[in-house]
């Protein structure tokens, strides 16, 4: 069930069997020659879906523009700063914890994200501590990265192996392309700078990686291969959230 395709009577009615909800959140920013714009929030969302489909999870808006100061050497990046998405996603659970949602499981598309998504979990935490008495139960938040399961993470390296890399890679472009197939684009491209090293600033990473990609050859992408990704991904994560849900 996605949030944003019910009423608000609808929701109502699910909160009344269930308090958690999927949380998508991604990043807007360069993928290569051959990845989409939107690579990491259209990984987040399709799989968040499809958890959702497989747990009766409700679903929330994604959150699909995060920290990717770093891409924005490459034209159509957006990022916010991390004290912006801090904000977003403070208000964002404040505002579905006022309606009685109690379980926040953020499904994550983007490595850029993870320490601002643990530093709001943190902001939302302390706000709680330092407010509420009796030491009630408040929310609980969790954050998954899709990629970080044992079937994704074992077929990847059975289709790519190091040609995986570790930004455009052929996992998350072939999961665009199940989802968009409408949206595939063949380009051919040479050998990625493997030489992988921390980078600063947009500039520094461009210096870096000029075509943007990490060490990865996404021409290996093919729809067949997003759709096992999803699969396994969803497999994988459902029983973590069904967990997560219904823990003391």
């Amino acid at each position: 069930m996605l949030l944003h395709l019910l009423t608000w009577q609808e929701v109502e009615a699910y909160l009344q069997g269930a308090k958690g909800v999927i949380v998508p959140i991604g990043s807007t920013e360069q993928h290569g020659p051959n990845g989409l714009v939107g690579t990491d929030a259209i990984c987040a969302e399709v799989i968040a879906k499809g958890i959702g489909e497989a747990t009766g999870a409700l679903v929330g808006p994604t959150i699909n523009i995060g920290n990717a100061q770093h891409h924005m050497a490459f034209a159509g990046s957006i990022t916010l700063r991390p004290s912006t998405l801090i904000a977003v996603i403070s208000d964002y659970v404040a505002s579905l914890a006022r309606h009685g949602f109690e379980r926040f499981f953020f499904l994550n598309g983007h490595g850029g994200n993870i320490s601002t998504v643990g530093a709001a979990f943190q902001e939302i935490y302390a706000a709680s501590s330092l407010s509420r008495g009796g030491n009630a139960p408040g929310v609980r938040l969790a954050l998954k990265n899709w990629w970080e399961t044992p079937a994704v993470q074992k077929l990847s390296k059975e289709l790519f192996g190091k040609r995986e890399g570790s930004h455009a890679t052929p996992s998350e472009v072939s999961v665009t392309q199940w989802a968009y197939p409408e949206a595939i684009k063949r380009v051919a491209m040479g050998e990625a700078n493997g030489r992988v090293r921390a980078f600063c600033d947009a500039e520094d990473y461009r210096r870096l990686f000029p075509d943007g990609r990490i060490a990865s050859d996404p021409t290996l992408a093919a729809p067949e291969h997003g759709a096992k990704f999803v699969a396994a991904a969803v497999t994988d994560i459902a029983e973590e959230y069904r967990k997560f849900a219904t823990a003391a």
